[in-house]
């Protein structure tokens, strides 16, 4: 057994004679003194380490110039695979959210129109709002949504005035998709910190300014009179239909697996009671309309009509009349043609597959693009997404960066399709949450001038209505970047995605509740208490909205002026511990998940075992490494052979 160190420093003097006595004021050796300050530079680093900084994405292999000829040749052919399996998993990627949409639609299309037919709720602007949420959150479709509400206007069901705050609400909905593919990345907790922060800066940016805009607009109609000038300022002209870029690339696959008929929800929501009991599922592909002149019978000839034909034959009187009818000459050739499964059997099927196929799909190609990104690549990648220009023109890197998400947006033709791309960019570390700010703003812009395009399209009659609400989506998305961008202090979102996206990596069941929560019971309940009428939703709102002004005002004065706050209010330490902190929920959501991995699942037990044994065999390193630096055995022994051999 090795002695302690109290005992070779407490060294009997007759053993030591000729060795100064060491003074208990003099200096520690120097072997425990560098041990110590390489400790707490560690600890330093550790402290100093900012999580938000891009990681370096090192090249491990080996460099170019030390490659043989063999050697060059299989890394070509080796990014070129790499290269053709990203393009084909980007691809499956962009075809999966296309399924997932109509997934959602198959399960919760039919009542998407059925709470748009309710008119009374719908004059509400903040029922308007959240119904515009839950619509776009139910058939994952900005553009969906959007055309059921040109619909209904187009029709005279709906106010251009009252359609506005569902225009907003369809603009929050929206961000949902790029929140589902930032969960899926959980598996890292830094790349999970990054990428759910990359994601909702787009639902803050939304939520900031639907706080702000649609109180303005409630108050003083500014949108509608300011896209209202714009119509009757222009003598405009109706154009051709809206580009149809994207799916003319994936129709091809997506047409195969399912084909839906989008005007069943748009005939639900203006009223048509027909279409209820109509499938989604189109059947026939192919179909003509030909219009007939046909005889009938009426009663009696005061029921005639004047303009047409009519005569009596015996006791019937018989007029003449214009009958449509159509001819299904065509079925489709997707999978569920055949298949005799109700619109939620096969909705459940296509979001689960759809699901699988997204995931799958987003863990392939982070790991594609952390093998791709090394090196020079990296490098050069990472300075063209994230450096500014040169000085004094820094400021419009981030207008330009507006500009490409804008363009890229209108390209693909979805904003969702464009921030789900850029989400798991965001994730590895390619691109920072500075920089996917400005895109996702730009795309916010991108997907209305679609809508723009698909109004010019709109007949005559109806082409100043429909164009009006595509112009009042436009004008809010800029109006949220005057809010929330020019000026450095005012991009509020970045900080708040960034303190949310903290939280989420140290607490990643939160994610989940945040999902469930912005997307789905907030926007519910808010409808439940619109639907009771303005003094039930008043009375609750208002007690609510001002208590947590409260408690932000008090956290404010928490961090910054304590001593200006009663002793009681300077902590939260008065409060339950799970009113203001999360361990207590964390401990209860660990126990439940250890409890189902032990009880459910055998393979989530093997999981865990390597898990535990990978963190023993982790301590066991740290243990060894602490002893090598701390046994004070060997420190005597060298200091005695040194001072002999000195002597």
């Amino acid at each position: 057994m090795a002695p302690t160190a109290e005992a070779h420093l407490a060294t009997p003097p007759e053993l030591d004679a000729d060795l100064p006595v060491k003074d208990a004021t003099e200096p520690e050796p120097r072997f425990y003194k560098a041990a110590e300050e390489s400790g707490s530079e560690e600890e330093e680093d550790e402290e100093e380490e900012d999580p938000w900084d891009l990681p370096e994405l090192r090249d491990t292999g080996e460099k170019w110039s030390d490659l043989d000829t063999r050697g060059k040749v299989l890394r070509v052919l080796k990014s070129i695979v790499k290269f053709v399996l990203l393009v084909g998993l980007l691809y499956v990627f962009v075809c999966s959210l296309d399924i997932l949409s109509s997934a959602f639609q198959l399960v919760g299309g039919k009542a998407a129109g059925d709470i748009f037919q309710d008119n009374a709720v719908l004059s509400n602007p903040v029922a308007g709002l959240v119904i515009g949420v839950l619509v776009t959150v139910l058939v994952q479709s900005s553009s969906t949504s959007s055309s059921i509400v040109v619909s209904m206007v187009s029709s005279g069901l709906l106010e251009v005035k009252s359609a506005v705050p569902i225009i907003m609400g369809a603009n929050i909905g929206t961000s949902v998709t790029n929140t589902i593919v930032a969960v899926m990345q959980a598996g890292d907790r830094n790349e999970f910190r990054r990428a759910f922060a990359g994601a909702t800066v787009h639902d803050f940016f939304n939520w900031l300014s639907v706080l702000v805009l649609l109180p303005l607009e409630w108050a003083s109609g500014f949108l509608y009179k300011l896209t209202g000038l714009v119509i009757d300022s222009f003598n405009i002209q109706s154009g051709a239909d809206a580009p149809e870029l994207l799916k003319v690339i994936t129709e091809p696959l997506t047409k195969n697996i399912i084909e839906l008929d989008t005007s069943v929800i748009r005939d639900i929501a203006t009223g048509d009671l027909e279409a209820r009991n109509k499938s989604l599922i189109k059947i026939w592909c192919k179909t003509e309309k030909i219009t007939n002149l046909v005889n009938i019978t009426v009663n009696g000839s005061a029921n005639c009509n004047p303009d047409a034909l009519c005569w009596t034959e015996g006791n019937k009187v018989l007029t003449q009349e214009n009958q449509t009818e159509t001819l299904y000459l065509k079925k489709c050739t997707h999978m569920f043609v055949f298949a005799d499964l109700p619109d939620l059997a096969v909705g459940l099927i296509l979001l689960a597959l759809s699901l699988l196929a997204l995931c799958t799909c987003l863990i392939l190609i982070v790991k594609l693009l952390n093998s791709m990104l090394k090196g020079q690549v990296a490098v050069v990648i990472k300075k063209v997404l994230n450096t500014d220009f040169p000085f004094p023109f820094a400021w419009l890197t981030g207008y330009l960066a507006i500009l490409v998400g804008a363009g890229m947006t209108f390209i693909v033709q979805s904003s969702s399709v464009f921030t789900s791309a850029i989400t798991p960019l965001v994730g590895i570390g390619v691109i920072s949450i500075e920089r996917a700010y400005p895109l996702t703003l730009g795309s916010n812009i991108g997907t209305t001038t679609t809508a723009i395009l698909a109004a010019l399209a709109s007949p005559g009659e109806t082409l100043a209505n429909s164009l009006q609400i595509s112009l009042c989506h436009f004008f809010f998305n800029i109006c949220g970047i005057l809010l929330w961008y020019p000026i450095p202090f005012t991009r509020i979102p970045i900080r708040m995605a960034k303190a949310l996206g903290d939280r989420t990596a140290k607490y990643r069941w939160f994610a989940a509740v945040y999902l469930v929560l912005c997307f789905l019971l907030f926007p519910l309940s808010v409808l439940g208490l619109s639907i009771a009428g303005w003094p039930v939703l008043v009375g609750v709102a208002v007690p609510v909205v001002v208590f947590a002004i409260a408690v932000v005002i008090v956290n404010i004065m928490q961090n910054r002026w304590p001593r200006s706050l009663p002793s009681f209010l300077r902590s939260w330490d008065f409060l339950p511990k799970p009113l203001h902190s999360f361990k207590p929920w964390d401990r209860v959501v660990t126990a439940g998940m250890t409890f189902c991995r032990t009880r459910c699942c055998c393979c989530c037990k093997c999981c865990i075992e390597k898990e535990k044994d990978e963190e023993t065999d982790d301590i066991k390193t740290k243990n060894r490494s602490l002893e090598m630096y701390d046994n004070p055995t060997l420190t005597i022994e060298d200091e005695a052979k040194i001072t002999a051999t000195h002597l």
